[in-house]
């Protein structure tokens, strides 16, 4: 961090970003100066610590990935350089969970119905759902398949993890199960269909079917009646749109009110 301070530091990453017409410039940050306004006298000192756009320090598309399809029509998210390139294109059959205290269950269990091609799919860990959209998504392997050397599977989870995380796992489904978000409609034995680099997610399922369990989904019934919990279930919004509170939208930024003391 101290040889990436003296190269530049974040100012020195944002201005090639900007250069490169990555990032939107004219936004108003935190100084209450936009961003090319925080970064007009910036430079970038060398090239072996922050790279230039045009000899970047990774192949093009090694970092984080949006994906979108049937499975996750408001975008899930995949980091590339956690997961396995073998798996970043992969289908295999659904292995359904519908809480991470389910998977945890089983996930000992010799006899556990699941072999590496599976697509573990845990559900109902986001905003709404867990409640909180923990740091829950980036589950083990079941302990048969560590046992056989197995080293990595692809997870799919509408929760999140830690940014140090390994393995080939899909966070931030959007919509959630818990808001009846196409993860809810997800059965054992489904087909499911990863291609990070066409930066898709999808459930080989037609669509007839999925509308016809659509129709026969229900809600959960509601665990919270009143308190904060209440308040933030009923108004937190999906990942895609930052987990936020819907009534706080284009509400911040007020001015100091009046004296209150």
């Amino acid at each position: 961090m101290e040889d990436f301070c003296s190269a530049g530091g974040l100012p020195a990453v944002l201005a090639e970003l900007l250069g490169g017409k990555l990032l939107h410039g004219e936004q108003i940050t935190v100084t209450g100066r936009t961003v090319a306004e925080n970064t007009e006298n910036t430079e970038r000192i060398g090239s072996d610590v922050i790279t230039g756009l045009d000899a970047p320090f990774q192949p093009a598309g090694t970092g984080i990935a949006v994906l979108r399809g049937n499975l996750c029509p408001d975008g899930a998210v995949i980091k590339q350089s956690a997961a396995s390139p073998h798996l970043l294109t992969h289908r295999g059959p659904a292995r359904v969970f519908d809480s991470p205290e389910a998977y945890h269950e089983v996930a000992d269990d010799p006899d556990l119905d699941i072999d590496e091609n599976t697509v573990i799919v845990v559900r109902n860990a986001g905003p709404r759902g867990y409640p909180g959209m923990p740091e829950v998504s980036n589950v083990p392997l079941p302990a048969k398949l560590l046992k056989a050397g197995v080293t990595d599977m692809v997870r799919v989870c509408d929760g999140r993890m830690s940014g140090t995380g390994y393995g080939t796992v899909v966070l931030h489904v959007a919509p959630e199960a818990a808001v009846g978000g196409p993860l809810a409609l997800v059965r054992d034995g489904d087909p499911v269909v990863l291609d990070v680099p066409n930066r898709s997610l999808r459930l080989d399922v037609d669509d007839a079917e999925l509308t016809r369990r659509r129709d026969a989904w229900r809600a959960p019934a509601e665990r919270h009646t009143g308190g904060y919990t209440w308040l933030y279930t009923q108004n937190v919004e999906q990942a895609d749109r930052g987990a936020d509170f819907g009534f706080l939208r284009g509400s911040r930024g007020h001015e100091v009110p009046r004296d209150s003391h």
